[in-house]
């Protein structure tokens, strides 16, 4: 599929929010990935020229300095041929010829503009022995992209029902001074209790005593998503747009 045709596919942002202040090119938040791979998640991936990638087991997202060829030239080595990763990007994602855009879409990247973080005593820290579970959960409620040590990327909260996993949240990317809340889902039991709410309070309250702040990833289309960040205190930065790319064959 071309980039073009992806672009027109892609689903227009609704909220009514606007963009808070911290848009300045060149913002560490606009290349989320690649600031965490050369920062503070550096352990979790490797780093070639003017791209970087996670462990495949860890995370499938990769990112690049600039966009340039040697930089995607760059990218296309680490993924060897054919092999893929998420992308994300504050313009549209055009790749060079010969890679393939395999899916994707827009959305709205949001920070802590005033959350009301609290820890919350009913909710468990999630480990390795919890690695069945959360995988199961999240193969229910399809939050995002989740490997089998993503976990490895910070703290992950969840909370029980008995001995049921039914909602889990928790940290992905890391660029300095910044912590992103990810994988937040809850099992369709048991929405509408507020457990989404209670996790990322607890989440961001673990960010906030370590001295950073909260951000975090929706879909452009998931209003639930962005009315709930919104009420919590959360802030639209700006939009985002993300792809699932294939590197050339």
């Amino acid at each position: 599929m071309s980039s073009e045709l992806l672009e027109n596919r892609m689903p227009r942002v609704t909220t009514d929010a606007r963009p808070i202040a911290e848009t300045g090119s060149g913002h560490v938040l606009d290349n989320i990935v690649w600031e965490s791979l050369v920062g503070p998640n550096r352990h979790l991936g490797e780093v070639s020229g003017l791209a970087a990638r996670y462990d495949p087991q860890v995370a499938a997202f990769a990112g690049i300095a600039e966009d340039s060829p040697q930089a995607w030239a760059d990218l296309a080595g680490l993924l060897g041929p054919a092999g893929t990763c998420f992308f994300t990007s504050p313009r549209p994602v055009r790749p060079p010829v010969g890679w393939e855009i395999l899916g994707g879409g827009e959305g709205v990247q949001m920070v802590d503009a005033g959350v009301v973080a609290v820890p919350d005593a009913d909710v468990a820290v999630l480990g390795p022995d919890d690695i069945p579970e959360i995988l199961d959960l999240i193969a229910r409620t399809q939050p995002g992209p989740f490997e089998p040590r993503t976990i490895e990327m910070g703290t992950y909260l969840g909370i029980r029902a008995g001995d049921r996993l039914v909602a889990m949240a928790g940290e992905r990317n890391h660029p300095l001074g910044w912590t992103e809340i990810s994988a937040v889902c809850t099992d369709a039991d048991f929405r509408g209790q507020g457990l989404a709410g209670r996790l990322v309070r607890a989440v961001t309250y673990g960010i906030d005593q370590r001295g950073e702040r909260a951000l975090l990833h929706a879909s452009g289309t998931n209003e639930n998503a962005i009315r709930l960040y919104r009420s919590l205190g959360f802030a639209l930065r700006r939009t985002t747009n993300f792809a699932h790319l294939r590197a050339p064959g």
